[in-house]
């Protein structure tokens, strides 16, 4: 049974109204963010090694339909999680927003990845140190590289986040 979500046995003319079946009682919020949880779209954003473990979540072993998540999108008007797996460079960091900026409301990112996090090893000026510095994060990979179990934790934990009332359908978050 859906977490936030009732059955009851109706009663009285609602039972005979129904057949007998169970019916749910909720709330249009906790309708929507248990949609919002179990269909994940992302983006495919893969800017370095760290694309490789994000396309393994994809596959057999690791199956990330699971968890509603499998439809990779090429297009940010279709996608609304972005996973930024790699070092972010200068030149490239225009386009992550830009890509952010296109994607429908709700909207979540997930740094997968020492470099998407904080820059990693490449502590220099042609790396931006944290893709946060871009784009709002909600959740953090860790990982040199990350696995594809810490990614899927990774989407568990963003999927707590709405379930716990991340109301953020309209709200713009400043960087």
């Amino acid at each position: 049974m859906a977490e936030g979500l009732e059955a009851f046995e109706g009663a009285g003319g609602a039972s005979a109204a129904l057949g007998g079946d169970a019916f749910f009682l909720t709330t249009l919020k906790t309708m929507v963010r248990w949609a919002e949880r179990n269909s994940l779209w992302p983006a495919t954003f893969g800017l370095a090694c760290c694309a490789i473990e994000m396309m393994a979540t994809a596959g057999l072993r690791f199956d990330i339909s699971r968890f509603g998540a499998e439809v990779f999108r090429a297009s940010p008007r279709q996608a609304d999680l972005m996973i930024v797996s790699g070092r972010v460079s200068q030149k490239m960091a225009p386009v992550v927003r830009n890509v952010y900026d296109q994607m429908p409301h709700p909207k979540w990112v997930i740094a997968m990845g020492a470099c998407a996090s904080c820059g990693g090893i490449f502590d220099n000026y042609a790396i931006v140190q944290g893709v946060d510095r871009v784009v709002p994060v909600d959740v953090y990979v860790p990982g040199c590289p990350p696995t594809p179990d810490g990614l899927l934790y990774g989407i568990m934990k963003l999927q707590d986040k709405i379930r716990a009332g991340a109301d953020r359908v309209f709200e713009e978050r400043a960087v």
